[in-house]
């Protein structure tokens, strides 16, 4: 398969299933925009998988062949282009162009066989590990294209895990009732549900139900305020690109802290005018 044609397929998917994400990348030039959607349109695979129809065992055996796969690329960054999955194309040549590190996707991996499992989260911290797994390692491949201006430092890649688990707290809020109506999956504390008297199927008071997803908001609050400062590491247009991104989640976790009830309503998005704004506020101001 031609190496065009293989991001272009990556780009297809990332714009269709993953609009939030194709506001921010849009603003990049044409080599990192292919890189990131290379990069999520695998991340989407694995995620699909955990997230997919299959009975349990077969999504461990899909996951594992997925981690084989990526371990095999880390070892030897080649694929032929006779070959004719698009995504492992795109993501090889990727790899090799911007030495995006191949071993946080096997980290996703492992994220995901969590989520298989069904587990379940004793305390925030627990939690967080998940969130940095699933989520922080997207900002770490993300920030290998992006660059730096702190180069291969510590400082960058902590700040793009810390602004990964703020995005993806803000899934698991917005995601509350869908999580566990349709997998069975409960993201929040066990002890935070017992502060809140909430069981492990989300049942409680209205009342209390409503403060802990306040609670819970306010703590994702502060993984933005840790991980934003990243924005002044980039390049204008990969600020732009990240502001955006941050932006819509940010504006997403901001509706549900001044109306906490609204996800137990049911599942909460911005209009495309509300993520256009966010993402021409963005361009200009190079802020979320």
């Amino acid at each position: 398969m031609n190496l065009d044609a293989a991001y272009e397929a990556c780009e297809k998917i990332t714009a269709s299933q993953a609009r939030n994400f194709y506001y921010g990348i849009k603003l990049l030039p044409k080599p990192k925009r292919q890189a990131m959607s290379a990069l999520y349109a695998l991340a989407r695979r694995i995620d699909d998988i955990g997230d997919g129809p299959l009975a349990p065992p077969e999504k461990l055996a899909a996951l594992e062949d997925a981690r084989s796969k990526i371990t095999d690329l880390r070892r030897e960054p080649s694929v032929s282009l006779a070959a004719t999955d698009p995504v492992m194309i795109a993501m090889a040549d990727a790899s090799r162009r911007w030495s995006i590190p191949l071993d946080a996707l096997e980290e996703l991996v492992d994220g995901c066989e969590k989520d298989v499992a069904g587990t379940v989260y004793e305390t925030f911290e627990d939690l967080v590990v998940y969130c940095r797994k699933v989520a922080g390692t997207i900002g770490r491949c993300s920030l290998a294209v992006y660059g730096s201006s702190d180069g291969a430092g510590e400082r960058p890649r902590a700040l793009a895990d810390d602004l990964g688990v703020a995005l993806q707290l803000t899934n698991i809020l917005r995601d509350v009732v869908e999580d566990h109506r349709e997998m069975g999956r409960v993201y929040l504390p066990s002890k935070d549900l017992a502060r809140f008297d909430v069981d492990e199927h989300l049942r409680g008071k209205p009342d209390d139900l409503v403060a802990l997803i306040s609670f819970e908001a306010g703590r994702a609050c502060e993984w933005y305020d840790r991980g934003l400062p990243l924005l002044d590491l980039l390049d204008r247009r990969s600020r732009a690109c990240t502001a955006a991104m941050a932006g819509i989640y940010r504006k997403l976790l901001e509706r549900i802290r001044r109306d906490p009830e609204a996800v137990l309503r049911g599942r909460i998005s911005l209009s495309v005018p509300e993520k256009s704004a966010v993402a021409f506020k963005a361009i200009l101001t190079g802020h979320s």
